[in-house]
């Protein structure tokens, strides 16, 4: 059985865990957007695409949520010497690690509509 300090411990590194995770994922805009792009992932995801498609956020805000996605390794952004410059978005195989709790949250999701019906 442990002991108290050390459920204490485990239960600080598992609340400092989802306080690190909901920093990098949290908010309205970042798993919507990282869905898109994975199911769109054999097509050119352009700002302007995944502006479209991401109903309801502003360029902006969705410049904002990309750039803290690319810095937390989880897309990476693409530019190429086009005439005009085109840029594309993509997700890492890093990236792809989120899916496990993205599908989780997905299936309770739609759970959950059921359920308050």
């Amino acid at each position: 059985m442990k002991q108290p300090d050390q459920q204490h411990t485990i239960c600080e590194q598992e609340l400092a865990a989802i306080r690190d995770s909901l920093e990098v994922l949290g908010g309205k805009w970042k798993l919507r957007i990282m869905r898109h792009l994975r199911i769109h992932a054999a097509e050119g995801n352009t700002f302007k695409k995944i502006q479209r498609e991401v109903e309801g956020i502003s360029a902006k805000m969705l410049t904002k949520e990309l750039q803290d996605l690319e810095l937390n390794l989880l897309i990476t952004r693409t530019v190429r010497d086009t005439k005009p410059v085109s840029v594309s978005y993509a997700i890492t195989p890093y990236g792809l690690s989120v899916f496990t709790v993205n599908d989780s949250l997905v299936e309770w999701g739609l759970n959950h509509r059921q359920k308050i019906r």
